[in-house]
């Protein structure tokens, strides 16, 4: 159950997106709380849901009840980092970096014919 991360943690981090965890802050972006905050209570992960503690909703008898909310529509303002959140970033950042010159050639490379010099 992944979030988006807010503008601030996507440049820190150079990481789009994380895992979503109990004490995550959060901020929802669509549906009807759409524009409240607050720390993840429970994440739900056979109904796929978190709970957030600043979003509730009320029953017949006016008694506030949590509210669950799809993890895609939240936004991760503040992360808990521990040591595995840590190492995950840079794992994430280290195969990014990885990938960015994967599989391409230089245009060197094409001029001068060895990028294509082994194929029939």
């Amino acid at each position: 159950m992944s979030a988006p991360l807010s503008q601030e943690l996507r440049a820190k981090y150079k990481v789009r997106s994380l895992p979503i965890r109990k004490e995550d802050e959060v901020s929802v972006v669509r549906g009807k709380y759409k524009g409240r905050e607050g720390k993840v209570t429970t994440c739900y992960r056979a109904k796929y849901m978190i709970y957030i503690d600043r979003v509730q909703g009320e029953k017949a008898g006016s008694r506030a009840v949590p509210v669950g909310i799809h993890p895609s529509n939240v936004m991760i303002t503040k992360i808990k980092l521990d040591k595995d959140r840590k190492s995950l970033l840079e794992r994430k950042n280290n195969s990014a970096a990885l990938e960015k010159g994967k599989g391409k050639f230089t245009e060197a490379e094409v001029q001068g014919g060895t990028a294509m010099a082994d194929v029939d």
